[in-house]
């Protein structure tokens, strides 16, 4: 992957809340596009190996979380994590760490993750396949800075994270910004 490539077509299934829904789980399916999350908006995507996992939980996912109006002040209009897991682990993920700035979109079937050659088997550690961690600008639906962990492979031992932190992409939006104003 690399910045200029649009990014593939996809249909996620999510689970959304609805009043209208009787009972202690008032939730909805309901598919979004590829389009629905990325057309027409300038946003920072993030992907990485799990929900809950250490890593993920612990540093990146809040690190965006609470750099929100950072980003904002550098043009950003949302924030995405995406992770290979369903809906349903998504939602409690983004609920246990009380998420108000970050949406998590699930890949549960992993078919975004893998159109983006970003799936890896993670059989080593139990999880079956899962995407390698990574960030990218995207402007309407195309890639405009690509941030990925070095070591892409099946089976990695380690969970290489720096590349694609909250710190690196904030650095490079600010550079960016700055080459633009001279």
């Amino acid at each position: 992957m690399k910045a200029g490539v649009k990014l593939p077509d996809v249909t996620f299934r999510t689970r959304v809340r609805d009043e209208s829904v009787d009972g202690p789980n008032p939730f909805r399916w309901e598919d979004k596009t590829t389009a629905d999350y990325f057309a027409g908006k300038r946003v920072v995507l993030f992907s990485l190996p799990g929900a809950f996992t250490p890593t993920c939980s612990t540093y990146q996912l809040p690190g965006f979380e609470n750099g929100f109006a950072d980003f904002q002040a550098e043009g950003i209009d949302a924030i995405y994590c995406m992770s290979v897991n369903d809906s349903f682990v998504m939602n409690k993920w983004a609920e246990s760490q009380k998420l108000r700035n970050v949406d998590v979109i699930p890949d549960g079937s992993g078919e975004f993750t893998r159109k983006m050659g970003m799936l890896v088997a993670k059989d080593n550690l139990g999880f079956g396949n899962r995407s390698w961690r990574y960030a990218a600008v995207v402007n309407n639906g195309v890639v405009e800075a690509w941030f990925e962990e070095p070591g892409l492979c099946d089976n990695h031992g380690e969970d290489p994270y720096g590349v694609s932190s909250p710190e690196t992409v904030l650095a490079h939006l600010k550079t960016a910004k700055a080459e633009v104003a001279a």
